[in-house]
This record gives structure tokens, C-alpha cells and sequence, in this order.
């Protein structure tokens, strides 16, 4: 429903559904709200009170309590109007009040980011949930209502709400097993993420929707008549969906399949009222219709990780079109459709026998425990991403136990999945039997048995925060090096700190770092410049993010000052013993410049750097032709002439791209052609590129340009070879 919403229409729900409400209690949070909000608009032009309404209306869908259906009508007269916190618990109570805040955004932060602020608030979020899990289902619920409005908001914004909600929003929808409206976010956020695409397969699915319905209603029909004749104790239901629109899409595009090639795009759903009754459809199902091998999945026995239970199976029907049946019991059909959501709608709440809300609620611990480890703050929104993405696998210990862990899990998820010193005592594993490496990537239905050393001292390898794939893991090595190497952390974090200072030419006074740094120390929750380095160390701050930020402040802050110290003492022209000819200065060291990596052959020119002699670059480097439009009189004057010796023999390193077609044996053809000039290398890579294609990168050591020339001429040669350059670093 996507009109506009009234408090009439709550009301005569609420009087219509079998479930005790708070009606004056609700009708008073309505006009609070109704007033706190006079004036404004949303996007649509409508009236703001609308969407309160509205949300109110999908948790009343939900079937959520009284409490939760106030705090829906108020969540946003805290952030958007004058109201204050105080005044909704004085006039609505505590609960009210907590669940209020939990979905009230905080203030802006000036040193943080937009992402960083984003993280803030999902943190924020996360952490009100893990004391009341109705505060997600609040958000989810408004979410669910902007994203049916989004239409009206500008281009960009509707792709960063998209994103987000793809993101964040979607992800935690599946974790609490709330189907339809995680399928209803991921397909609406689909929608602005990708339009072409999303109008395809709409198209696709229109054009055989007739073909289609008759289809379900045949196989829907011809299962009812078999088991009628069959003992139930009570009638089966039978219903027939359509896989959503990015579930599609997920399968055509991403893993490049055809429609005809998606197994279950048709689906049949029958909800019986034991799980005996489950397998004894499933028999009879396989009796009627000829089930495909491997698409078989017990998650009764073995539940999905949002507690999921069903059997799901894939037949072919007569017509030889395959379909997928899933088979449940009511009260899984409850958890399937509406998930954490289900203990209000059909338990009365959260306070019920065997209730497993607990167990439903771990991971959120997870979440909280992860992200406490790393000072990055951005990482809780990391997390949820890839740890609480739809796609699990389902990979069982030696003794028959199974372990839930998201796509592409390594040895390493798995192992600290088990048990945090399993973990950290990991020396090897096997799977299915056969000895295989920390990194392999798991899949369902292997064995996996780990492999572990009780050598005193024995702990995980830093390494091995680049191999796991789940946050939980992550979390527990960067806890462990956090808690037994500070002072190892500290000298490692200093050292990374200052390679990328050199490596980006930044020089700051020993005195002043920490005032340089001192808005990072406050990012990331560091008392002093230590603890800044212990977490660098650890993992806990990321460098590769920081960097850049870094850079800009280093270029205000000190840029200015450089040009007030002396000038070089010119002295006449010399030869260093790195094949340069100096036109005006006298012992100082060389270095070549690694934005352009100069070659003897290539016209060059060189920098007075400030302690670190001349840096020498080409003359059609970026870096250089840059300074020429940029740099005062005082900066240029630094810039001088040089030449290469006549009978210079010097070896540099350069770096060399060679762009070719992907085949088996490119890397050892043109590694045939370097070994063959006797040209060392002293490193190399290669991958693939997104439009098909792979690119080998080597850094060489060479004479000068006419052998890389040379050099090239050969490489050009070789079979599927594109282009092959000087890479530009």
C-alpha cells in the first residue's frame, strides 16, 4: 500500500485483528506526534504525519505490540522537531522512550566523515537492538515505507539510500528470517541501483506471467488430488510464488546463468502440520515428479542460520520445466515469513516457553564483540555486509556437528567458528580427508577437521587477518595480538606509519606528530600516540583508509613552510656514481623518483627535496608538469637541470604492464621472454580484468631505454598480446 495512510485506518485494524491493543494509548501518541510535526512536508508534497502512519501500519501487519506501534508514531519527532526524549517518557513511559532513542539518529560529528557518521548511527542502532529487538523491527518498518516512497527524493540521494539499504538494511532483514521484507528492500533498492537490468527481468517475467500462473496452478492442482487420498491430520495448503526480482538477477548476472538455467524461479510451497508429515510430502512428491540430483536441502535438520526450517527440493515437471517445492510446518511457515517478528504476531511477545530469541539473537552479540576490536568505525557496517549476507554455507565437524558460515569462509572462519583457542592453536585442517591450506575456501556439505598445535606460546598469524573472510574471526585475532603483543604492536604500527609517511615524501617534526594526528587519535577512541600505534599494529586501524586524509592535512599544514629554509650552495657541475651529471650541485645523494621511475634514455629533471638530496624525474612526469602550472617562483627555483653520463652502466628498476588476452601459458611465455634477455625480476603479478582480459605486471631491473625498447619489440610479439607499457605509478 502506497497511498496515503490514516489514523482511521490503524484504528479498524486494530479492531478487526485478534490481538489485545492499547487503542486511547495509541490515539494519543498519533495527535502528539500529529502536533510535533504540524507544518511539515515529506518529499511527496504530503502531509509528514503520513509516514508515521504508515509505519505504524506495516508493524501492525507484523503484529507488534502496543508499545512498539507508539514508538512508530513518534520515532521521529526527537531528530525533527522540538520535542525532547524527556518529554515522550514523561507522557508515553520508559519503553516508549528507549525505543524512540534506539531509532533516533545522532547529532553530526564534525571529524567524522559521512561514512564515518553513517557507521556511527548503524552502531548506534546495534547496539539498542541488543538490549530491545523491536527497535530494528521500528527501523526496518520505516525503511520499508521511504523506500516505497523514494521516487519523489533526488537521483543521488536515491541511489545512497539504495545503497544503503542493500547494504545494512536487507542484511539484517534476512538474519531475523524476515523474508518478505527483505525481498521487498533488496528488490526496491535493485530498482535505482540498476534499472536496466531490473526492467529486464521484470519484462522477462510479464511476458510468460499467463504462461506462468497456469503452470503453478496445474502443479498446485495435481498435488492436492494425490494427497487427498492420504492421511493428514489436516489438509495440506498448497500456494505458489515466483522467486523475487534480485534473487533473479543474482543468478542470471552474477553468476551468469540463463532464465531457462534457474532451477527455482517457480516454486511451490506446502505447509503441513508435523514435521512427519514433511517427509511423508516429500515422498510423495518425489513419487509424482522426478527430482533433479543435488538440489535437494534438509534445513529442518539442519536450520539455516536465521533459524529457517523447510525442506526444499527441485523436481521437474511433465512438461520437463523444473521447479523447486519447499515443505514446512506452520509454525516454520510463522518464522519463514515474518521471523523474529513471529513471537509478537503469534506469541504474544518475547516471554513464551522454549523461546529461542537468544539463540536467534547471537549474532548481534557478534556484531558488537567484532566491531569492539577494531577502532575503525566504519567496521560495524563491514560487518553487516558480509557476515550477514543471504548467502551461507553449511560445513560439518568430524563428529557430525554443523557450522553456519557465510560464502567463501576459510579454514580460518571455520576454525574459530568451533572455538576461539581452536582458533588460535589452528596449525593445519583437512577436508573430506585430504590435508588442504588455511585459505581454502569451504563449501557445503565437506568435512572439515582442523588441525591443532599445543606449542607453548603458539598464536595466530597476523596473516591470517587477510585470509579470514568472516568479522568474527577477524575479531578474535585482532583481540588476541590487542591483549599479547601490545609492545610488538606499538613498534609495528610505528614502523607501518612511517614507511607510508617515506613513501608519500611526508616529514613531521617528532614534536608535532601528535597534534598532526590528533583528530585520528580521537576517531579512533586512542589516548595517546601509543595506543594510535598498538592499533595500527593489530589491525584495529586500517592505514590504507587514513591515508589519504592524512596527505591533504600534511599538503595545508606544512606546504607553506617549506619554502623559508636555505638555499642549496651551488658548486660546479660533477658526475655522481649513479650515472648523473649534476649542473649545480656537489655531494649530495641521488634518488629516482617512483612516480615516474626514470630510465637512462629518458629526458630528465631533477628536485632539491629538504634532507633527502635530489629526486630525479622525467620530464614528462604528471608530478613535474604539475608543479610548473602550480608552484610560487621560490618552488620552481628547486627544479634543475641533469643529464646521464655518456658511459653510464647503471641498472634501475622500472615496472612493466603487459595487457593481454586471458589463455593458459601467457605468464610463462612472456616470463620465457624476460628470462631469455637476462632481465631480472624482482617481482610480478598478474589478474584478470573485468572485460575479460588479464594484465602481467613485472618490476625488472634494465640498462636504460634502448634495451626496454628492445624488450618490448619481443613482448609485443608473443601470442594474445594487446599492449605492453611502463607502468604509470
Amino acid at each position: 500500500m502506497n497511498g496515503e495512510y490514516t489514523i482511521d485506518m490503524i484504528i479498524q485494524k486494530i479492531l478487526t485483528d485478534d490481538k489485545q491493543y492499547d487503542l486511547s494509548k495509541i490515539i494519543s501518541a498519533y495527535e502528539f506526534a500529529s502536533k510535533a510535526h504540524e507544518g511539515q512536508k515529506r518529499s511527496s508534497g504530503q502531509p509528514y504525519i503520513i509516514h508515521p502512519l504508515a509505519v505504524s501500519y506495516i508493524l501492525l501487519e507484523l503484529g507488534m505490540d502496543t508499545d512498539t506501534i507508539c514508538a512508530a508514531m513518534l520515532h521521529d519527532v526527537v531528530e525533527d522537531t522540538p520535542v525532547t526524549l524527556q518529554e515522550v517518557k514523561k507522557r508515553f513511559g520508559q519503553d516508549v522512550a528507549m525505543l524512540v532513542d534506539g531509532v533516533t539518529k545522532l547529532n553530526q560529528v564534525p571529524i567524522f566523515s559521512r561514512e564515518e557518521q553513517q557507521a556511527e548511527n548503524v552502531r548506534k542502532m546495534v547496539l539498542a537492538m541488543s538490549q530491545d529487538i523491536r527497535v530494528i523491527i521500528i527501523k526496518l518498518a520505516d525503511r520499508l515505507h521511504n523506500m516505497r516512497t523514494l521516487n519523489y527524493r533526488p537521483g543521488a540521494k536515491q541511489r545512497k539510500t539504495a545503497h544503503e539499504t542493500m547494504n545494512i538494511y536487507a542484511p539484517i532483514a534476512h538474519r531475523l528470517g524476515m523474508r518478505g521484507i527483505k525481498e521487498e528492500l533488496e528488490d526496491r533498492a535493485f530498482h535505482y541501483l540498476d534499472p536496466f537490468a531490473y526492467s529486464e527481468i521484470e519484462h522477462i517475467l510479464e511476458i510468460k506471467k499467463s504462461e506462468r500462473e497456469a503452470f503453478i496452478t496445474r502443479i498446485k492442482k495435481n498435488i492436492a488430488e494425490r494427497f487427498n487420498d492420504r492421511e493428514f491430520s489436516k489438509q495440506p495448503q498448497i500456494e505458489g510464488r515466483v522467486k523475487s526480482i534480485y534473487s533473479i538477477y543474482k543468478k542470471m548476472f552474477l553468476h551468469h546463468k540463463s532464465i531457462e538455467e534457474i532451477y527455482d524461479k517457480y516454486a511451490v510451497r506446502i505447509i503441513v502440520s508435523t514435521v512427519g508429515e514433511c517427509y511423508n510430502a516429500l515422498g510423495l512428491v518425489h513419487d509424482m515428479y522426478r527430482p533433479i540430483p543435488n538440489r535437494f536441502k534438509d534445513y529442518i535438520s539442519t536450520p539455516k542460520s536465521n533459524m529457517y526450517q523447510s525442506l526444499h527440493t527441485t523436481v521437474l515437471g511433465k512438461e520437463g520445466i523444473p521447479f523447486e517445492i519447499q515443505i514446512r510446518t506452520w509454525d516454520m511457515h510463522a518464522t519463514a515469513e515474518y521471523g523474529i517478528a513471529a513471537h509478537w504476531k503469534y506469541k504474544q511477545g518475547i516471554h513464551t516457553s522454549n523461546d529461542k530469541m537468544e539463540q536467534r539473537l547471537a549474532w548481534v552479540r557478534q556484531v558488537i564483540e567484532a566491531q569492539q576490536t577494531s577502532d575503525d568505525v566504519e567496521e560495524i557496517v563491514r560487518i553487516i555486509k558480509n557476515d550477514l549476507a543471504p548467502e551461507d554455507i553449511v560445513v560439518m565437524t568430524p563428529k557430525g556437528d554443523s557450522i553456519s558460515l557465510p560464502i567463501d569462509s576459510t579454514i580460518i572462519d571455520f576454525a574459530y567458528k568451533i572455538h576461539t583457542q581452536i582458533g588460535h592453536k589452528t596449525a593445519g585442517a583437512k577436508v573430506d580427508g585430504k590435508l588442504v591450506p588455511l585459505d581454502y575456501k569451504l563449501h557445503t556439505g565437506e568435512i572439515c577437521e582442523i588441525l591443532t598445535s599445543n606449542e607453548f606460546g603458539k598464536g595466530p598469524n597476523r596473516s591470517w587477518l587477510n585470509i579470514a573472510k568472516t568479522n568474527e574471526a577477524k575479531s578474535k585475532i585482532r583481540s588476541w595480538f590487542k591483549k599479547e603483543c601490545r609492545e610488538e604492536n606499538i613498534v609495528t604500527g610505528k614502523a607501518e606509519l612511517e614507511k607510508e609517511f617515506r613513501h608519500y615524501r611526508m616529514s613531521i617534526p617528532d614534536d608535532e606528530l601528535e597534534a598532526f594526528l590528533m583528530d585520528d587519535l580521537k576517531r579512533h577512541n586512542c589516548q595517546t600516540l601509543d595506543d594510535f600505534y598498538a592499533s595500527i599494529g593489530y589491525g584495529g586501524v586500517l592505514l590504507s583508509k587514513i591515508i589519504a586524509r592524512l596527505k591533504d592535512k600534511y599538503m595545508k599544514t606544512y606546504k607553506t613552510l617549506e619554502n623559508n629554509t636555505a638555499e642549496p650552495v651551488i658548486k660546479p657541475a660533477r658526475k655522481i656514481n649513479s650515472g648523473i651529471i649534476l649542473d649545480k650541485i656537489d655531494d649530495c645523494s641521488v634518488k629516482f623518483a617512483q612516480c615516474c621511475n626514470p630510465l637512462p634514455g629518458d629526458e630528465i629533471v631533477g628536485f632539491i627535496t629538504r634532507g633527502h638530496g635530489i629526486s630525479i624525474h622525467t620530464t614528462s612526469c604528471t608530478n613535474y608538469a604539475a608543479a610548473l602550472k602550480r608552484d610560487s617562483p621560490e618552488e620552481l627555483a628547486r627544479w634543475m637541470d641533469v643529464q646521464w653520463t655518456d658511459n653510464q652502466q647503471t641498472s634501475l628498476q622500472t615496472t612493466i604492464e603487459v595487457t593481454a588476452l586471458d589463455r593458459v601459458g601467457l605468464v610463462y611465455d612472456i616470463c620465457a621472454i624476460l628470462m631469455e634477455a637476462r632481465i631480472p625480476i624482482i617481482h610480478s603479478s598478474s589478474r584478470n580484468l573485468k572485460n575479460g582480459n588479464a594484465m602481467f605486471e613485472a618490476k625488472i631491473t634494465i640498462a636504460g631505454m634502448d634495451q626496454l625498447k628492445g624488450l618490448f619489440e619481443k613482448l609485443r610479439k608473443v601470442k594474445d598480446v594487446i599492449s605492453v607499457e611502463r607502468a604509470k605509478i
